[in-house]
């Protein structure tokens, strides 16, 4: 498995796949052909189809900066590989420098056709949860203290940056109205979600206001393009952002323990990230929300101290209902369903710990079962499901718009 550096990534919305991808392929490119005069990008896939409301033509005339850069978008060619798939032509003057085929495959990573990319460091020997699980019993070993083995102590400092950019997220989101960009033309409700207390709230009804208002916060910001921190995605940056908070601020959780949790939830999500897929485009919502939530899960149950089996059993919880969670963003923006399906995935991580810790602790299913069943599940949705905006609520709220003349362009 990868670094935890390569999981959680502190950089601006609105989609890790659609955005931080292309940008790294095309710096990447421009890196080892300095001399690049004129670019050729075409885009396949979902980024061709949703590229235009997730910004990658945008993010993409900024990478290049002065170069001249065509950009085409094809909708028509089939990805046998990954449906984050781009091709990238460089040129210098009329001489073809290289002509890339490069694969956006979730969190802003990506693959290069028929090269090594060497940058990502593959440092944890043992990749399912079970033998994860076994190392740590057998060493007597918490999950955390397994990552900064693997990873050193250095970490620590960098998952402080983590947890500083996601409550400036979580902060910035709260003090900011006004409108969304994009035609939806949606009012953003964090800041009013936060201030609505309804008369004799409950510490129930309280905690479901603060989760959500903290999770629609970060989504808002990350439609807006603001900066967010990929956990595992950009349009699944506010699950875990709100646990944390939640627990930290309301609940006076310690830094030291938060920071703890955060390793945690990244050894979650980069299981995910290595067994199956944190993809919207490859598995639908379930690779991006469902892992959201296994690893808020995962941090939720280790800060309540529940033992390993029991975080393993959060995060099974968590993930496993969210199967065949489709990815169909209207107009292909990350803000409906996106921004309020993290609220409810951050109140169901909460509830998941909670589950874990009042039942057996020998479940039928294990994490890894269910991380396998995800990633096919999710190869098994048709493909207008899988974030190209062809299919469900995309597809009935763009009919419904134009049968009631309400379409706003």
């Amino acid at each position: 498995m990868q670094s935890l550096y390569e999981l959680y990534k502190i950089g601006n919305g609105p989609s890790s796949s659609h955005t931080m991808g292309p940008k790294r392929a095309i710096e990447t490119f421009l890196t080892q052909y300095p001399h690049t005069t004129k670019l050729k990008v075409i885009l396949y896939g979902s980024l061709a189809l949703t590229g235009k409301g997730h910004l990658t033509d945008y993010i993409i005339k900024q990478a290049v900066g002065n170069i001249e850069t065509e950009i085409i978008f094809d909708t028509e060619k089939n990805c046998p590989i990954h449906p984050n798939t781009m091709q990238i032509i460089g040129y210098n003057n009329d001489t073809q420098l290289d002509d890339w085929t490069v694969y956006s495959i979730g969190g802003g990573t990506i693959k290069i056709d028929g090269k090594e990319y060497s940058d990502i460091p593959r440092i944890y020997s043992l990749k399912k949860f079970e033998d994860i699980k076994l190392y740590c019993k057998n060493n007597n070993l918490q999950l955390h203290e397994y990552v900064f083995q693997v990873e050193g102590l250095k970490l620590k400092d960098y998952l402080k940056k983590v947890w500083i950019a996601m409550q400036q997220s979580v902060e910035k989101g709260l003090n900011t109205t006004g409108k969304l960009p994009g035609r939806l033309r949606l009012s953003r409700c964090a800041q009013n979600m936060f201030n609505t207390v309804v008369e004799n709230e409950d510490d129930s009804l309280k905690q479901t206001r603060l989760l959500s208002s903290y999770a629609v916060a970060v989504n808002e910001e990350n439609a807006s393009g603001g900066q967010i921190v990929t956990a595992p995605t950009c349009g699944s940056s506010g699950v875990l952002p709100s646990v944390l908070y939640y627990y930290n601020h309301d609940k006076k959780v310690s830094e030291e323990t938060i920071i703890n949790a955060l390793a945690v939830a990244g050894l979650i999500g980069n299981i995910v990230k290595t067994n199956a897929s944190i993809s919207g485009a490859e598995c639908g919502c379930q690779a991006e929300i469902g892992t959201a939530c296994s690893m808020a899960a995962a941090a939720s149950a280790y800060i309540l101290k529940l033992d390993i089996d029991r975080i393993g059993n959060a995060a099974e919880i968590a993930m496993e209902h969210h199967l065949g969670l489709t990815c169909d963003p209207i107009y292909g923006y990350v803000q409906i369903p996106c921004i309020e399906r993290n609220a409810v995935a951050a109140i169901r991580a909460v509830d998941a710990s909670k589950i874990a810790m009042l039942s057996p602790k020998n479940r039928s299913i294990s994490f890894d079962v269910v991380v396998e069943t995800m990633y096919e599940t999710g190869k098994d949705l048709q493909s207008h499901y899988r974030e190209t905006s062809e299919g469900g609520l995309a597809k009935k709220y763009c009919r419904n718009k134009y049968y009631n003349k309400e379409m706003t362009e």
